[in-house]
């Protein structure tokens, strides 16, 4: 493990840093929410939310896939510079299946190891995604509780080609998906999200008890395809059943938010609810919403990683505040540091920013930054202000769309949703947001206001390029041999599998 640089800054004595819960979910795109415009008004619990916190309708992922971003996330850096991209194809989206070989790095330092230097404990609760070998796995990299998955649901699998995932309580698993942790792929019902709620809410109520400041991470993936919900929930939504998980996760954040009133902590408890990626429209009507914004997940259009974000913490943020500032996953990273009185490290790059300013403050004061769309290993598009210059456009293969696969349903834009990899450098398109939230009409190159937004935004991006020293990719190589054939506690369990041997190949990432 790296050395943790950073100092603690000084608090005054005897008092407890403040609690940090971060809510991730998983696919749920920016219309989700009845907040932001979604019509069937069926998250009355993060509406509330936002009414009683700050909304921040400018906020995006790292990366308009899971993994990646999660690993922005919890390390405050780009996926190209902590490890998370491939370089097998040029400006592919990776993840951890589980045939990879790689997972976070033992050189990135995660937010839980920080938190330790202010006494927090520390608890994951549902997907991981940072890699699925012993090694890779949460509690060692400093978090002190786990229980979830360190992979995707998909399945069920037939334990000859490909295992089921297993379910950790901790180091050890207690089972898999699809065996004793049902989800019935005909009806889409599941009581995981039930699972992880209490899982969650014992988890606060001990920390409470035992007075320590604690982090919890509450990762639910329900939202996820195959989508699942349980019984009380199964069948309830006018939106279908990605529907019905909206609204169990939307129920369980109300319960989360209930219990610390109840403790009388939710004064001294930061809470912020956002998605991994956006909508997967690829799954049609059992996927999400983006709202108005162009394409989905994979994508580093609009749709792919703009985020629904509400930030929470009553007598710290003011109510019903709404803040258009760009920011991303990232700054949760260095903005859980600053609330806890930690400075972040010293020896290395950060890409996420302190927003205890716009917070607590409502301020605007970081308003010039930029915001980096990456795919893979290349730099697609920077959002500077109103405007987004895309130096690369691609949605997906002509192989690909001609198979039925489509991150752009009804989306077309031509010359926008490319089906080539079609490099813009010489002459970006750019779009202003504001006037355009679906990047359909670039603004003409022989405008004034292009030419002031390219001037504008050609240094930054210079700059960035010119001084970006990339991580050593994590997500080159799978292995069959390494899926989870027999993970820590399978013994107890009678539930090892026998592994293929080991026949290393360089992942193939279509997308």
């Amino acid at each position: 493990m790296p050395g943790i640089e950073g100092e603690t800054k000084k608090t005054p004595s005897g008092a407890m840093p403040p609690n940090i819960i971060i809510m991730l979910m998983d696919d749920m795109g920016w219309g989700d929410l009845g907040v932001l415009g979604q019509p069937s008004k069926e998250t009355p619990n993060l509406d509330a939310m936002a009414a009683q916190g700050m909304l921040l309708p400018n906020f995006y992922t790292a990366n308009p896939l899971c993994s990646p971003s999660r690993a922005a996330l919890l390390t405050g850096r780009l996926p190209v510079r902590n490890g998370f991209y491939t370089t097998n194809a040029h400006a592919r989206n990776a993840y951890t299946p589980q045939e990879i070989v790689g997972g976070i790095s033992g050189d990135e330092i995660l937010l839980p190891e920080m938190l330790k230097k202010r006494g927090y404990v520390s608890k994951i609760v549902g997907k991981w995604h940072l890699g699925h070998r012993p090694q890779h796995l949460p509690l060692k990299h400093g978090f002190d509780e786990w229980f979830g998955a360190p992979n995707c649901h998909f399945g069920p699998y037939n334990s000859t080609d490909r295992p089921n995932i297993p379910v950790y309580n901790n180091s050890e698993m207690i089972g898999r998906y699809y065996e004793e942790f049902k989800i019935n792929r005909d009806t889409a019902e599941s009581n995981l999200t039930q699972i992880y709620l209490r899982e969650g809410l014992d988890f606060i109520l001990r920390l409470t008890q035992a007075q320590k400041p604690f982090f919890l991470y509450w990762t639910p993936d329900a939202t996820h395809g195959p989508v699942y919900a349980s019984k009380n929930f199964n069948g309830k939504s006018q939106r279908g059943r990605y529907g019905d998980a909206v609204m169990e996760l939307d129920y369980s954040v109300g319960q989360i938010l209930a219990l610390l009133k109840s403790l009388g902590i939710d004064n001294n408890t930061f809470v912020f609810f956002t998605s991994d990626n956006g909508a997967a429209l690829i799954s049609g009507p059992e996927g999400g919403s983006n709202g108005p914004f162009l394409c989905g997940k994979e994508t580093t259009f609009e749709g792919g990683m703009r985020e629904p974000a509400i930030a929470y913490w009553p007598g710290h943020i003011k109510e019903g505040a709404v803040n258009f500032q760009l920011s991303t996953v990232m700054d949760l990273f260095t903005t859980s540091l600053a609330i806890a009185g930690i400075n972040p490290p010293n020896d290395r790059m950060l890409d996420g920013l302190d927003l205890t300013p716009v917070l607590l403050n409502n301020s605007d004061s970081l308003k010039n930054r930029p915001v980096y769309f990456y795919r893979g290993n290349e730099l697609m598009a920077v959002r500077l202000g109103q405007y987004k210059a895309h130096y690369w456009t691609w949605s997906n293969s002509w192989e690909q769309f001609k198979t039925g696969i489509d991150f752009c349903p009804g989306q077309e834009v031509p010359g926008v949703t490319t089906h080539n990899q079609t490099n813009h450098s010489l002459q970006p398109l750019i779009f202003h947001l504001g006037r355009d939230p679906g990047e359909k009409y670039p603004i003409s190159v022989l405008s004034k206001e292009y030419l002031d937004v390219l001037k504008a935004i050609t240094p930054i991006v210079q700059k960035h390029q010119r001084e970006l020293i990339p991580g050593v990719p994590q997500l080159n190589m799978c292995d069959r041999a390494v899926m989870n054939w027999a993970p820590e506690g399978c013994k107890k369990l009678g539930k090892c599998l026998k592994p293929p041997e080991s026949n290393p190949w360089k992942c193939v990432w279509p997308h």
